[in-house]
């Protein structure tokens, strides 16, 4: 009875044994990303002033007084929570400036996302007042759908959405719903 009883214990702690080794998987990977996804930025970066160039030109030049970086994440980005400062340069050195009080700019699209207050101001103080705008940074175009006003030298736009390249030779103020133009 006793050599049973004995064989009976060491099923036992063989199949308790066997359980807990192949009740855990050893998935590394899994066990990294556990904090990360549920976690804040991978890090903050406060006053910063990053510069694009191509092919040694300046294109565009981001200020902002705080930073968010998301890269941490499968679909990486970087968080504007303070506002953005965005100046985009054209072949001829002329400035087109973006401001926002909001801004993200994702990795994988290269799209930049400007909400709040968006103001542009271009190289012919030329302004567009929006409450977001996108730039393509593969594309170099600005857009939204959103109401826009564009405001000329000699009139204002309204409209709902608008179109351009970086350089403003073709900026389009689509869905337009009023032309006032002003005497100066």
């Amino acid at each position: 009875m006793q050599s049973y009883t004995s064989y009976k214990n060491l099923i036992m702690v063989i199949a308790i044994a066997m359980t807990i080794l192949f009740s855990c998987k050893n998935n590394f990977k899994e066990v990294q990303q556990i904090g990360m996804m549920h976690s804040g930025p991978q890090s903050v970066a406060e006053n910063i002033n990053t510069k694009y160039t191509d092919s040694g030109r300046l294109k565009s030049v981001l200020k902002s007084s705080k930073m968010l970086n998301f890269s941490n994440r499968d679909f990486a980005y970087y968080e504007f929570p303070e506002g953005a400062d965005l100046t985009l340069y054209d072949d001829a050195s002329q400035r087109n400036n973006v401001i926002s009080e909001y801004a993200i700019v994702y990795d994988d699209t290269e799209l930049i996302d400007l909400r709040g207050n968006v103001v542009l101001t271009t190289h012919t103080n030329d302004t567009l007042f929006a409450d977001q705008l996108y730039y393509d940074q593969k594309q170099e175009w600005l857009f939204t759908n959103g109401p826009v006003k564009f405001k000329r030298k000699t009139e204002i736009i309204n409209g709902h959405g608008f179109d351009s390249n970086r350089n403003f030779t073709n900026a389009q103020v689509l869905e337009v719903t009023g032309v006032v133009y002003l005497s100066e």
